[in-house]
């Protein structure tokens, strides 16, 4: 009887199959390896034996055998013909050849004099994954990705940190199916992060809710400056190195971005919650 059905359970139809090994309708799920990335990377603890950028150079592998790279170059190659933004990006195929210490030149507060102030602070490399010539025109959407994230995070208001990196990740998944006619190539492209922000929402809450509020107010301001702003991620930011950070934003055409400090609640994630979170400190009167 239909009353007896439980009303969460309604409408669920059981399918029968002739496959002798767990098979669905999605490739994600059919896929065993992430299957037990995901488990692991939502609800698993924090800890230094296996830091989180190691999870997505997991993640990437695992990717890349399941990706149907072909259907990808024909969404870019179909979308190249109703986006000229797009189609002039990659017909310029500009590429960064910088390094950490062209910056030393730009004067403090300007875009490039953060980010040398960033890279220097800390152990960070410019170019983050194996450089390779770009042969597809999504080689060359990875490669360009790969370029900018680190001023992703400064011009989008992200910090250096764990929580931080909330900002850039949602800031993507709103920007660029705002710049794609294609939803379809724009999910494609946001697969990445929507599996890397992830780790970031499911383990705060599950292990860290003491710094929940921040996890979400990262995303808010990451959707924001996302959905507000320019095509950042198409954006050559040579030209605005030298400029002060509001201006570089104005330049680019980046809007809404709240400088918000969350190094103390990235801490605190870092550290398996081992680290105080001591309270801010009020400002006197």
């Amino acid at each position: 009887m239909a009353g007896d059905i439980p009303y969460l359970m309604r409408g669920v139809m059981p399918v029968g199959t002739d496959s002798s090994v767990l098979v669905s309708s999605s490739k994600y799920l059919n896929d065993a390896r992430l299957r037990d990335w995901v488990a692991k990377i939502l609800l698993r603890r924090n800890g230094s034996d296996v830091p989180p950028p190691a999870e997505m150079h997991e993640f990437v592998q695992i990717l890349n055998d399941i990706r149907d790279f072909d259907a990808i170059e024909a969404m870019f190659t179909a979308e190249r013909k109703v986006n000229p933004e797009l189609d002039a990006w990659f017909d310029e195929g500009f590429i960064s050849t910088y390094a950490i210490e062209d910056f030393e030149i730009y004067p403090k507060g300007s875009l490039g004099g953060i980010f040398y102030d960033q890279m220097t602070s800390g152990d960070y490399e410019i170019q983050i994954t194996p450089w390779k010539e770009p042969r597809t025109q999504l080689d060359y959407y990875n490669l360009r990705s790969g370029q900018t994230h680190d001023f992703e995070h400064i011009l989008c208001g992200g910090g250096f940190n764990f929580m931080g990196e909330l900002v850039p990740y949602w800031y993507r998944l709103t920007n660029v199916p705002k710049h794609m006619h294609d939803p379809e190539l724009a999910g494609e492209l946001n697969v990445i992060h929507i599996f890397g922000s992830l780790r970031y929402t499911v383990r705060t809450m599950l292990h860290y809710p003491q710094v929940w509020p921040t996890a979400v107010n990262a995303i808010q301001r990451g959707m924001k400056v996302g959905q507000a702003s320019d095509a950042l991620f198409m954006k050559k930011l040579e030209p605005a190195f030298h400029l002060p950070l509001d201006e570089a934003r104005a330049a680019l055409g980046v809007r809404g971005a709240e400088d918000v400090d969350t190094s103390r609640e990235g801490a605190f994630w870092a550290s398996d919650g081992k680290t105080p979170l001591e309270p801010i400190a009020e400002a006197a009167e």
